[in-house]
């Protein structure tokens, strides 16, 4: 019987692996510049760091993840989102001893085992930033501008819209849960059983709830922005005011709370504008740290899913355009100069070109079939009587045309150069 991948995993190859490179590239090279460091943690972590981390009352923790028992009998998880892993080895390995603030990037697949959908996946990967040891409302912008940064670069900055919010302070909700409990108390009734089991445990994660008949019920729900204090307010104003003269569009959406626990004061979300898609977000999480056992340190992130990324890049056009073949296939007709010809195409590939030749001994005709599904710009073609002579024909395969020129590195690179 046939071994198949499992569902909602996927196999990625030729030219899908380019989109993610280019992607990746662009990842690196935002982090270089704004001197962000790169972590890597492991991909499962204890059961309990989750459930403390992201929220036992979560969908992630209640119904999502891959939990299973090691041979020790401990209860180890394949982790369902990084930032409590960062957070695990921020105090694990000493880092607030360290000078702050410190940032951290990453990339790496997650798992949840979800309902499966257009970017929704079991195994999915993100890139993601966290930001440890600022309070100030420029972690915030720093956070929110790198990620506007990585859209800009992939050219789809206009295909996304930020969406900001505030979800206040511990004392900002305290106020604002018991007005929400008086406008659902009346209305739980006709609300969904995920709705009613939040009502008791997390009644802000309500207004995230997609079912159509809660969506009903919380038409005119009240909004935390309306119970802010005046500090969460006056921050929440900063950042709106940063952005705007920054020029990084936004609309506020009272309606973000994130699906995670951890999160306070400034949320935010990234989604298609054409494909309804939500693609990343992020916060503030001033608390995580401490309730996973380390000192108070305000923190600050988000992450991005790049499996969304590349559907963007697809839908968008942008995806063919990074189809990019090689720069010269060599055609060789003489199996016996072999050696001759690999030494100048090694030479080539040591000066950065793209280069590609025949080792399966097919016919002309096949190799230069063959350099054309490879997408090759040009084709070397050297035959015996082009070694005897020192001369090899190069093919632009765009307009056909042909040139014979000198058998060496310097006339080849000019070739391709033009």
């Amino acid at each position: 019987m046939k071994i198949t991948k499992p569902k909602g995993t996927n196999d990625l190859y030729f030219d899908d692996i380019k989109i993610w490179q280019f992607i990746e590239e662009n990842i690196r090279k935002i982090a270089e510049e704004y001197n962000i460091n790169e972590i890597r943690t492991p991909v499962f972590e204890a059961t309990e760091l989750f459930a403390r981390g992201v929220g036992d009352e979560t969908d992630i923790v209640n119904k999502e993840m891959y939990t299973f028992e090691d041979k020790g009998g401990r209860s180890i998880t394949l982790r369902p989102e990084l930032t409590a892993g960062i957070v695990r080895a921020y105090i694990e390995n000493g880092f607030s001893s360290m000078p702050s603030p410190l940032k951290f990037w990453y990339t790496g697949n997650m798992y949840r085992y979800e309902k499966m959908q257009k970017g929704r996946y079991r195994e999915f990967s993100q890139f993601g930033l966290e930001i440890f040891g600022s309070a100030s409302v420029f972690a915030d912008i720093e956070a929110i501008t790198i990620s506007y940064e990585l859209f800009k670069r992939l050219n789809l900055v206009d295909k996304v819209e930020l969406s900001i919010n505030s979800i206040g302070c511990c004392e900002c909700r305290k106020n604002y849960i018991e007005k929400l409990k008086e406008y659902i108390k009346p209305r739980l009734a006709n609300m969904c059983d995920t709705c009613k089991i939040r009502y008791e445990k997390n009644p802000m994660r309500i207004i995230d709830c997609k079912e159509e008949k809660c969506r009903k019920e919380l038409e005119n729900v009240p909004m935390i922005t309306d119970y802010l204090c005046e500090e969460c307010s006056k921050n929440f104003e900063q950042v709106k005011d940063i952005l705007t003269k920054l020029n990084v569009p936004y609309i506020v959406d009272k309606g973000i709370v994130r699906g995670l626990d951890y999160y306070n004061r400034t949320v935010f979300e990234y989604t298609s504008k054409d494909l309804n898609l939500a693609v990343g977000g992020g916060g503030r999480y001033d608390k995580l740290v401490e309730i996973l056992g380390g000192t108070s340190t305000p923190a600050v992130g988000f992450g991005i899913g790049m499996d969304r990324v590349v559907i963007l890049l697809k839908e968008n056009g942008i995806y063919d355009k990074l189809k990019k073949g090689i720069d010269i296939y060599f055609v060789v007709m003489d199996s016996s100069k072999y050696t001759v010809i690999k030494e100048i195409v090694d030479k080539l590939r040591m000066s950065g070109y793209s280069i590609d030749m025949d080792i399966s001994e097919k016919s002309f005709k096949a190799q230069l079939k063959y350099a054309d599904k490879l997408g090759a710009r040009n084709v070397c073609i050297i035959g015996e009587n082009e070694i005897k002579n020192n001369e090899c024909t190069i093919k632009n395969m765009e307009n056909g045309k042909q040139t014979t020129i000198n058998f060496n590195q310097e006339e080849i690179e000019k070739m391709i150069k033009e």
